[in-house]
């Protein structure tokens, strides 16, 4: 049954790569990376193929996974020295970001389409030692295919909400046997765990979430402490925001007199950052908040910071529209909202902000990070509420008073400092790995 069942996938992903084509093409109308080296979607590539089994692959599906990947990776280097790395990627943004800590020897490319043809392509081409897929990125074709050629894969950092759970229940017949074909899981949570074993996955070991072990760009944390020295004034930030939520956050401080023709108390000494999660949005969020009848400024148009910037002062709001900043953003920010969590998007990394001392204001929707959101809460370093309207509301309650604020801010600190550690135990169960294979 389960071989009739993979043929059948397999079918349905060659007669769909056109579609796929097609995809590519609208993105990177918006995205230009998306028109990058296509035909290595197929297991077509300008690179030699490799004549030894010497490269470790690495999947980091989106951004989010490849900053992921550099806390293992940085890690597993130290552990490892000389070790050559094969990159692997689905978005533009992942790509982008891997490509700046490469070293010499490793070698980036797409993620192959699961196709029959194009993972076998892929395997052949590259002959990877063994791979390592971070947190959910587990496909039928690519398990079957490796592990028919005895390429030891595993799941690291690994995460299943109990969303993900039915849905994959739903499609046992194909997630079972790829859940099955993984040499090992290292699971976030031991819900994740638990989780992950009702899909046949091997978890063997329960260590936490890697974010916890990202380290803040230094650099960037000197930038944000000299422009709040020359600011002089309290910063909000709506972080890594998603489609619904710019708009109602604007409407929101604006009903609360802190934007707007009406801005007094708190809104004289209060600046409004916002950073949308994708940048082809950039332009699309800066709409959205003139159509508010507010002004908009870009951190990419500040030469020597806000403070130093005309436009940026005449601004009601500014905008974040670089990538690869976020420390900044967050070591500039006072407080944040989480992006995310006040739509039914399952919430953004609120680890990151917790490293850079800045506590966050989150919504109801947190089940991408459901146990880290939890612990948060418990130990002060996030707030809860139910909407928009109460996150708004709870933010600017904390920001008229110092003390929670700085009691907020320590106890962010605290929590990031007190949960690390999976670099560490995950790196030490790879290398073993890593010598069997």
């Amino acid at each position: 049954m389960e071989s009739i069942a993979l043929k059948l996938y397999a079918v349905l992903m060659q007669v769909a790569a056109p579609l796929l084509r097609r995809k590519l093409a609208r993105r990177a109308v918006a995205e230009p990376g998306y028109a990058q080296a296509v035909p290595e979607r197929f297991g077509v590539y300008q690179q030699p193929a490799e004549t030894s089994s010497q490269l470790v692959w690495v999947h980091a599906v989106s951004l989010g996974e490849t900053r992921t990947a550099a806390i293992l990776l940085r890690a597993w280097r130290e552990a490892c020295p000389g070790m050559r790395v094969l990159l692997t990627h689905g978005t533009a943004t992942g790509r982008a970001e891997g490509a700046s800590w490469l070293q010499p020897g490793d070698v980036q490319v797409w993620q192959p389409w699961d196709s029959e043809v194009a993972v076998k392509r892929f395997l052949t081409h590259f002959k990877p030692r063994m791979g390592v897929l971070l947190e959910t990125e587990v496909w039928p074709q690519l398990m079957a295919t490796a592990q028919a050629r005895q390429v030891p894969v595993v799941l690291v950092n690994a995460r299943l909400s109990a969303k993900s759970l039915a849905g994959a229940e739903r499609m046992a017949w194909l997630a079972r046997p790829a859940y099955r074909a993984l040499t090992a899981v290292y699971a976030q949570t031991e819900a994740d765990a638990l989780r992950l074993q009702q899909l046949g996955a091997p978890v063997a070991s329960v260590f936490g979430n890697l974010k916890f072990d990202a380290r803040p760009d230094a650099t960037q944390q000197a930038l944000a402490r000299q422009w709040r020295d020359e600011l002089q004034q309290s910063v909000l930030m709506l972080a890594s925001s998603r489609e619904g939520e710019e708009t109602e956050f604007v409407r929101q401080l604006v009903a609360q007199g802190v934007l707007g023709a009406a801005v007094s108390g708190l809104g004289s000494r209060l600046r409004v950052l916002v950073v949308p999660r994708h940048p082809q949005r950039f332009d699309v969020v800066q709409r959205l908040i003139e159509q508010q009848g507010l002004r908009v400024s870009r951190r990419s148009s500040w030469l020597n910071g806000p403070a130093q910037s005309a436009a940026a002062q005449q601004a009601d709001v500014w905008l974040g529209d670089t990538l690869g900043e976020m420390a900044l953003y967050y070591s500039f920010s006072e407080l944040a909202l989480l992006g995310g969590s006040f739509e039914a998007l399952g919430g953004q990394n609120l680890i990151e902000p917790a490293a850079c001392a800045c506590p966050v204001v989150m919504g109801p929707h947190t089940f991408n990070f459901a146990e880290a959101a939890a612990l948060a809460e418990a130990e002060g370093a996030a707030h809860r509420v139910d909407d928009m309207v109460q996150g708004v509301e709870r933010a600017l309650t904390l920001l008229r008073s110092q003390d929670a604020l700085l009691a907020a801010a320590v106890a962010a600190h605290q929590f990031s400092a007190r949960h690390g550690g999976a670099a560490t135990h995950t790196t030490q169960a790879l290398r073993h790995l890593l010598h069997a294979a």
